[in-house]
């Protein structure tokens, strides 16, 4: 090619040296963007490693005042908690009960630091002896009976100070149930995240794990299907339309294309959690030598918030703030 015909736009004119590729980035991230989930179990003395999941612990209930004031000190902003409860029965009471092990974890939480945001998981999974997300009748996970209970234990956790609730049983009308009960409660400013668009995912494995929630099935009856997009977005512009104040698509990285058509879609604030399979591989990869782990985090956790994403949950969190971005 001549140099009269040469093209004047060269766009590696942009990116000649770290100082201008850092100028010219387009999508930034920080640890006011991250949530971090933690495990908390009742009646262990010592952290409980998880091997599938490599540097995550369950963390002892006593112990937890400790944790919560190392996580902030680490320049975390918010945490999602989930219980690992030895009072399992058919509808997770103890989660709605005001000395249960969620009122009690998020209590001494909050206590700790309360400047720290502190988000409730409200879901059953962690508290059945069945290991389903709701009330089980007839075989089956019974929606109305279940978010009945969703309400009652949303107050709790906000009682015990939450400052944000979480529902991710994936029950039609969850939203507004649980809107209604925190508003009949006097809660009327506590903000609902909503997993409205929750897949039946194989990337769950290691949650189910150290969360102490297998189960005998699956749940495909309530979760979604996978290969469904529009389906994904009904599910989140109803959870809109009931009054979630967050919407949350959930994986991650296999479903950006979900996030990215939700963004066109909606104004309200949307998360994406990275979610516990997705991180195993990660750290298996990197731990054979097959990947650089601090740069595949920052790619995938880069494409979710190019996606749409305001927020990211992932087990990365502390990481990232201690290492940066």
């Amino acid at each position: 090619m001549s140099k009269d015909c040469f093209p004047h736009t060269r766009l590696r004119r942009l990116r000649k040296t770290e100082t201008l590729r850092q100028l010219m980035r387009e999508t930034s991230v920080s640890t006011s963007d991250l949530i971090y989930p933690i495990f908390v179990e009742e009646g262990i003395d010592a952290p409980q490693p998880i091997s599938s999941m490599p540097g995550v612990s369950r963390i002892p209930e006593k112990n937890l005042a400790a944790e919560i004031k190392a996580i902030q000190a680490d320049g975390i902003k918010a945490v999602m908690m989930f219980g690992v409860s030895h009072k399992k029965d058919a509808t997770g009471s103890d989660s709605w009960k005001s000395d249960g092990l969620l009122s009690r974890m998020i209590k001494r939480a909050k206590d700790a630091a309360p400047e720290l945001m502190i988000i409730s998981d409200t879901c059953f999974c962690e508290y059945t002896d069945h290991g389903h997300c709701g009330v089980v009748d007839g075989g089956h996970v019974h929606n109305d009976m279940t978010i009945t209970n969703l309400a009652k234990q949303a107050v709790i956790a906000v009682q015990a100070g939450a400052d944000m609730i979480a529902p991710s049983a994936m029950m039609d009308g969850q939203v507004a149930a649980i809107r209604q009960g925190l508003d009949d409660a006097g809660f009327i400013d506590t903000p609902i995240m909503a997993y409205s668009s929750k897949f039946a995912s194989s990337f769950y494995g290691p949650f189910r794990a150290a969360a102490g929630c297998d189960l005998k099935g699956d749940r495909k009856a309530y979760q979604m299907d996978s290969m469904n997009s529009r389906e994904a977005l009904r599910e989140s512009l109803l959870d809109e339309a009931e009054g979630a104040d967050i919407l949350m698509v959930k994986p991650g990285i296999a479903y950006l294309d979900v996030l990215a058509k939700l963004r066109e879609r909606t104004l309200l604030p949307l998360a994406m959690y990275q979610v516990s399979g997705e991180y195993a591989m990660i750290k298996f990869a990197a731990a054979a030598g097959a990947i650089d782990e601090k740069r595949v985090v920052r790619e995938t956790i880069g494409a979710m918030k190019r996606a749409g994403a305001d927020l990211i949950i992932t087990y990365f969190a502390r990481d990232i703030a201690r290492e940066g971005f």
